[in-house]
């Protein structure tokens, strides 16, 4: 994750994004709590955290996966749809064994918030249609 740490910046110089749809923005950084980076979104008020991992974690299942995979954002109560981003991030067969949203009750819309991120790292393509967006692995 370090090698990301500058290109997403601190709290004190976040890096600016936009969800897939376009309809909202929101900000991400890079912060360590009790001793494990972490990434910091802000939505508005609402703080949300995942963990680090998933960055270099979601790259490699998409590689794996080798074709566009669809988002399927949802909060964290909703149930998710097998063969989504969404439903891999919290899924008890990814690398972490569960959830990379690290704060209870704010646990879900992983999908909405990591690909545009990954997006900017170079990491991932994806869609930014009104609904339904996909993404997928981008060789660099």
């Amino acid at each position: 994750m370090s090698a990301y740490r500058t290109k997403i910046g601190d709290k004190t110089g976040p890096l600016e994004l936009t969800t897939p749809p376009g309809t909202s923005s929101y900000t991400m950084h890079v912060e360590e709590k009790e001793g494990q980076e972490i990434l910091v979104c802000t939505v508005g008020k609402t703080v949300l955290h995942y963990d680090s991992r998933c960055l270099d974690d979601l790259a490699l299942m998409l590689k794996k996966h080798g074709d566009w995979m669809m988002l399927g954002s949802k909060d964290e109560k909703q149930e998710t749809e097998e063969g989504t981003v969404e439903h891999w991030g919290r899924s008890t067969s990814n690398p972490i064994g569960g959830w990379y949203g690290l704060k209870k009750n704010f646990r879900g819309r992983f999908a909405m918030y990591i690909p545009p991120l990954m997006e900017h790292l170079g990491l991932a393509e994806v869609e930014h249609n009104p609904k339904n967006n996909r993404m997928r692995y981008r060789d660099k």
